[in-house]
């Protein structure tokens, strides 16, 4: 049975769970990162529900940008007692390498919170 988690992780159609979400699979190709398919490929589903749809999409990122630094906070001062400074190093250099695949994530978070997954949509394999 294939979930919400499953098109977040895998980047697919929250709807159909098949086609492709982004154009690039790789995150970190800065070109094209943010580049989406208008639609999904194999059920034909549009990935914009309407203009302005992934502003709410900040919000999600936002939170994803927390957890991680109280994640590094915890490691950093908790479990290795590092410092402050340390955790901030830690937490800025962090941010800048995953920020991509944040960006990503959160618009599929985003989008799945809306979307219902749709057997009827999905190819059936013969």
């Amino acid at each position: 049975m294939k979930t919400k988690l499953y098109s977040i992780l895998h980047e697919k159609c929250p709807y159909c769970h098949e086609g492709e979400f982004f154009i690039s699979k790789n995150a970190f190709n800065l070109k094209k990162f943010d580049k989406q398919y208008e639609s999904c490929s194999v059920c034909r589903s549009t990935y914009m529900p309407e203009t302005g749809f992934y502003y709410g999409a900040m919000y999600v990122s936002y939170g994803l940008n927390i957890a991680l630094g109280v994640a590094l906070f915890i490691l950093s001062n908790v479990i290795f007692d590092w410092g402050t400074t340390a955790f901030l190093i830690l937490f800025v250099v962090s941010v800048m390498l995953t920020w991509t695949v944040i960006f990503r994530k959160s618009r599929l978070i985003w989008i799945n919170l809306f979307v219902k997954y749709d057997k009827t949509k999905a190819p059936t394999k013969a």
